[in-house]
Protein backbone atom coordinates (compact mmCIF):
# COMPACT_ATOMS: atom_id res chain seq x y z
CA UNK A 1 0.00 0.00 0.00
CA UNK A 2 1.33 3.42 -0.94
CA UNK A 3 1.39 6.54 1.22
CA UNK A 4 1.82 10.28 0.90
CA UNK A 5 4.25 12.12 3.19
CA UNK A 6 3.27 15.78 3.63
CA UNK A 7 6.04 18.31 4.28
CA UNK A 8 6.63 22.06 4.30
CA UNK A 9 10.13 23.44 3.83
CA UNK A 10 11.55 20.01 4.54
CA UNK A 11 9.66 19.50 7.81
CA UNK A 12 7.33 16.48 7.77
CA UNK A 13 3.78 17.37 8.80
CA UNK A 14 2.04 14.04 8.40
CA UNK A 15 1.74 10.71 6.61
CA UNK A 16 -1.38 9.49 4.82
CA UNK A 17 -1.91 5.85 3.88
CA UNK A 18 -3.63 5.43 0.50
CA UNK A 19 -6.08 2.92 1.93
CA UNK A 20 -9.15 4.19 0.04
CA UNK A 21 -9.90 3.95 -3.66
CA UNK A 22 -10.47 7.71 -3.91
CA UNK A 23 -8.76 10.29 -1.68
CA UNK A 24 -9.02 14.04 -2.12
CA UNK A 25 -6.34 16.61 -1.33
CA UNK A 26 -7.24 20.20 -0.52
CA UNK A 27 -7.59 23.07 1.90
CA UNK A 28 -11.09 22.24 3.20
CA UNK A 29 -11.31 20.03 6.30
CA UNK A 30 -13.49 17.42 4.58
CA UNK A 31 -10.56 16.30 2.38
CA UNK A 32 -8.79 13.04 3.13
CA UNK A 33 -5.50 14.95 3.01
CA UNK A 34 -6.00 18.47 4.32
CA UNK A 35 -3.38 21.06 3.46
CA UNK A 36 -4.28 24.25 5.31
CA UNK A 37 -2.75 26.90 3.10
CA UNK A 38 -4.37 29.66 1.04
CA UNK A 39 -2.35 28.64 -2.03
CA UNK A 40 -4.18 25.30 -1.99
CA UNK A 41 -7.67 25.06 -3.49
CA UNK A 42 -10.60 23.78 -1.45
CA UNK A 43 -10.67 20.58 -3.54
CA UNK A 44 -7.24 20.62 -5.14
CA UNK A 45 -6.44 17.11 -6.36
CA UNK A 46 -7.65 13.52 -6.34
CA UNK A 47 -5.71 10.29 -5.86
CA UNK A 48 -7.27 7.10 -7.21
CA UNK A 49 -5.72 3.83 -6.06
CA UNK A 50 -6.28 0.60 -7.99
CA UNK A 51 -4.42 -2.46 -6.71
CA UNK A 52 -0.79 -1.37 -6.16
CA UNK A 53 -1.03 1.73 -8.33
CA UNK A 54 -2.17 5.26 -7.63
CA UNK A 55 -3.17 7.96 -10.11
CA UNK A 56 -3.13 11.68 -9.40
CA UNK A 57 -5.57 14.11 -11.01
CA UNK A 58 -5.73 17.90 -10.64
CA UNK A 59 -9.31 19.00 -9.92
CA UNK A 60 -9.09 22.35 -11.70
CA UNK A 61 -7.10 23.96 -8.89
CA UNK A 62 -6.26 27.66 -9.04
CA UNK A 63 -2.49 27.26 -8.71
CA UNK A 64 -2.05 23.86 -10.32
CA UNK A 65 -0.62 20.52 -9.26
CA UNK A 66 3.02 19.68 -9.93
CA UNK A 67 4.91 16.39 -9.95
CA UNK A 68 8.69 16.63 -9.74
CA UNK A 69 8.39 20.28 -10.78
CA UNK A 70 6.20 19.62 -13.84
CA UNK A 71 2.63 20.90 -14.10
CA UNK A 72 0.23 17.97 -14.61
CA UNK A 73 -3.45 17.29 -15.15
CA UNK A 74 -3.19 13.51 -14.69
CA UNK A 75 -0.21 11.46 -13.57
CA UNK A 76 0.47 7.82 -12.73
CA UNK A 77 2.45 8.03 -9.51
CA UNK A 78 5.83 6.33 -9.20
CA UNK A 79 7.73 5.57 -6.02
CA UNK A 80 9.60 8.71 -4.95
CA UNK A 81 7.48 11.22 -6.91
CA UNK A 82 7.17 14.59 -5.21
CA UNK A 83 3.79 16.29 -5.62
CA UNK A 84 3.80 20.07 -5.21
CA UNK A 85 0.64 21.93 -4.19
CA UNK A 86 1.06 25.51 -3.05
CA UNK A 87 4.15 25.64 -0.82
CA UNK A 88 3.68 22.08 0.40
CA UNK A 89 5.08 18.83 -0.91
CA UNK A 90 3.64 15.32 -0.83
CA UNK A 91 6.13 12.52 -1.43
CA UNK A 92 4.66 9.31 -2.84
CA UNK A 93 6.15 6.19 -1.27
CA UNK A 94 5.30 2.80 -2.80
CA UNK A 95 7.93 0.29 -3.84
CA UNK A 96 5.30 -1.87 -5.55
CA UNK A 97 3.94 0.77 -7.94
CA UNK A 98 3.82 -0.51 -11.53
CA UNK A 99 1.70 1.98 -13.51
CA UNK A 100 3.11 4.47 -15.98
CA UNK A 101 1.84 7.64 -17.63
CA UNK A 102 1.86 6.05 -21.09
CA UNK A 103 -0.68 3.49 -19.89
CA UNK A 104 -2.80 6.04 -17.99
CA UNK A 105 -3.00 8.55 -20.83
CA UNK A 106 -4.19 6.03 -23.45
CA UNK A 107 -7.82 7.01 -23.36
CA UNK A 108 -10.51 6.22 -25.90
CA UNK A 109 -12.42 9.48 -26.13
CA UNK A 110 -16.07 9.00 -26.99
CA UNK A 111 -18.19 11.95 -28.07
CA UNK A 112 -21.98 11.69 -28.41
CA UNK A 113 -22.81 11.54 -32.11
CA UNK A 114 -19.30 10.38 -33.01
CA UNK A 115 -19.52 6.73 -32.01
CA UNK A 116 -18.26 5.52 -35.38
CA UNK A 117 -14.95 7.35 -35.18
CA UNK A 118 -14.42 6.51 -31.52
CA UNK A 119 -15.06 2.80 -31.91
CA UNK A 120 -13.02 2.61 -35.10
CA UNK A 121 -10.08 4.18 -33.28
CA UNK A 122 -10.47 1.83 -30.34
CA UNK A 123 -10.64 -1.17 -32.64
CA UNK A 124 -7.52 -0.09 -34.49
CA UNK A 125 -5.73 0.38 -31.18
CA UNK A 126 -6.86 -3.04 -29.99
CA UNK A 127 -5.39 -4.62 -33.12
CA UNK A 128 -2.12 -2.81 -32.38
CA UNK A 129 -2.18 -4.31 -28.90
CA UNK A 130 -3.89 -1.72 -26.67
CA UNK A 131 -6.69 0.81 -26.32
CA UNK A 132 -5.34 4.18 -27.52
CA UNK A 133 -6.16 7.84 -27.45
CA UNK A 134 -8.67 8.70 -30.14
CA UNK A 135 -9.93 12.23 -30.68
CA UNK A 136 -13.29 11.75 -32.35
CA UNK A 137 -14.25 14.89 -34.26
CA UNK A 138 -16.68 14.38 -37.14
CA UNK A 139 -16.22 14.35 -40.03
CA UNK A 140 -12.50 13.73 -39.53
CA UNK A 141 -11.57 10.23 -38.32
CA UNK A 142 -9.96 9.87 -34.94
CA UNK A 143 -6.31 8.91 -34.68
CA UNK A 144 -5.08 5.83 -32.88
CA UNK A 145 -1.81 5.53 -30.98
CA UNK A 146 -0.14 2.15 -31.00
CA UNK A 147 1.31 0.59 -27.88
CA UNK A 148 3.21 -2.52 -26.78
CA UNK A 149 1.30 -5.79 -26.92
CA UNK A 150 -0.73 -6.57 -23.80
CA UNK A 151 0.33 -9.27 -21.39
CA UNK A 152 -0.91 -12.77 -22.02
CA UNK A 153 -4.27 -13.66 -20.53
CA UNK A 154 -3.72 -15.53 -17.24
CA UNK A 155 -4.73 -19.18 -17.51
CA UNK A 156 -8.34 -19.81 -16.62
CA UNK A 157 -9.26 -16.15 -16.18
CA UNK A 158 -12.23 -15.11 -18.36
CA UNK A 159 -11.57 -12.43 -20.95
CA UNK A 160 -14.06 -9.58 -21.10
CA UNK A 161 -15.22 -7.51 -24.03
CA UNK A 162 -17.34 -4.43 -24.69
CA UNK A 163 -19.87 -4.22 -27.52
CA UNK A 164 -21.26 -0.87 -28.65
CA UNK A 165 -25.07 -0.85 -28.58
CA UNK A 166 -25.98 2.51 -30.14
CA UNK A 167 -24.86 4.79 -32.92
CA UNK A 168 -23.98 4.03 -36.55
CA UNK A 169 -21.41 1.40 -35.66
CA UNK A 170 -23.41 -0.54 -33.08
CA UNK A 171 -22.15 -4.08 -32.77
CA UNK A 172 -18.44 -3.29 -32.84
CA UNK A 173 -16.44 -4.98 -30.07
CA UNK A 174 -13.36 -4.22 -27.97
CA UNK A 175 -11.57 -6.96 -26.04
CA UNK A 176 -10.41 -5.98 -22.55
CA UNK A 177 -7.02 -7.67 -22.42
CA UNK A 178 -5.08 -4.89 -20.67
CA UNK A 179 -4.77 -4.45 -16.92
CA UNK A 180 -6.14 -0.91 -17.21
CA UNK A 181 -8.27 0.61 -19.99
CA UNK A 182 -9.61 4.15 -19.76
CA UNK A 183 -12.78 5.25 -21.53
CA UNK A 184 -14.68 8.50 -21.77
CA UNK A 185 -14.60 12.17 -22.64
CA UNK A 186 -12.27 14.45 -20.64
CA UNK A 187 -14.20 17.13 -18.77
CA UNK A 188 -17.40 15.10 -18.89
CA UNK A 189 -16.87 11.48 -17.95
CA UNK A 190 -13.75 9.37 -17.77
CA UNK A 191 -13.73 5.91 -16.20
CA UNK A 192 -11.22 3.10 -15.96
CA UNK A 193 -11.84 -0.62 -16.35
CA UNK A 194 -9.31 -2.57 -14.30
CA UNK A 195 -8.65 -6.27 -14.75
CA UNK A 196 -8.05 -7.97 -11.40
CA UNK A 197 -7.76 -11.60 -10.27
CA UNK A 198 -11.40 -11.43 -9.10
CA UNK A 199 -12.70 -9.99 -12.35
CA UNK A 200 -13.28 -6.62 -14.04
CA UNK A 201 -14.04 -3.42 -12.13
CA UNK A 202 -15.35 -0.08 -13.42
CA UNK A 203 -14.25 3.05 -11.55
CA UNK A 204 -15.12 6.71 -12.19
CA UNK A 205 -11.92 8.77 -12.32
CA UNK A 206 -12.57 12.24 -13.75
CA UNK A 207 -14.82 14.89 -12.21
CA UNK A 208 -16.41 15.18 -8.80
CA UNK A 209 -19.60 13.20 -9.37
CA UNK A 210 -21.89 16.24 -9.53
CA UNK A 211 -24.59 16.71 -12.17
CA UNK A 212 -25.03 12.95 -12.54
CA UNK A 213 -21.71 12.49 -14.32
CA UNK A 214 -20.89 9.09 -12.84
CA UNK A 215 -21.03 6.19 -15.30
CA UNK A 216 -24.36 4.38 -15.38
CA UNK A 217 -24.66 0.57 -15.26
CA UNK A 218 -28.03 -1.08 -15.89
CA UNK A 219 -29.76 2.27 -15.40
CA UNK A 220 -28.10 3.11 -12.06
CA UNK A 221 -25.08 5.36 -11.42
CA UNK A 222 -22.13 3.52 -9.89
CA UNK A 223 -21.07 6.35 -7.56
CA UNK A 224 -17.49 6.86 -6.44
CA UNK A 225 -16.60 3.28 -5.58
CA UNK A 226 -15.37 0.52 -7.89
CA UNK A 227 -18.17 -1.50 -9.47
CA UNK A 228 -17.65 -5.24 -9.94
CA UNK A 229 -18.72 -5.85 -13.53
CA UNK A 230 -20.96 -8.79 -14.42
CA UNK A 231 -21.52 -10.41 -17.77
CA UNK A 232 -24.55 -8.79 -19.39
CA UNK A 233 -24.07 -5.37 -17.78
CA UNK A 234 -25.03 -2.37 -19.91
CA UNK A 235 -22.72 0.61 -19.39
CA UNK A 236 -23.58 4.19 -20.36
CA UNK A 237 -20.60 6.53 -20.65
CA UNK A 238 -20.36 9.88 -22.45
CA UNK A 239 -23.53 9.19 -24.43
CA UNK A 240 -22.48 5.72 -25.62
CA UNK A 241 -24.09 2.46 -24.46
CA UNK A 242 -21.95 -0.65 -24.29
CA UNK A 243 -22.63 -4.19 -23.13
CA UNK A 244 -20.04 -6.13 -21.14
CA UNK A 245 -19.65 -9.87 -21.55
CA UNK A 246 -17.16 -12.54 -20.55
CA UNK A 247 -16.01 -14.54 -23.56
CA UNK A 248 -14.39 -17.47 -21.77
Amino acid sequence: MGKLVLSLNGAVQGEFQLNKERMTIGRKPDNDVQVDNLAVSGKHALVITILDDSFLEDLGSTNGTYVNGKLIKKHALRDGDVVGIGKHELKYVNEHATADDEEFEKTMIIRPGSASAAVAAAKAAEEAGAAAAAQAAAPRPAAAVSAPSPAAVPGGMPLGKLQVLNGPIAGKELELGKALITLGKPGVQVAVISRRPKGYFLTHIEGDGKNNNYPVVNGTTIGGQAYAMKSGDVIELAGIKMSFTLTR
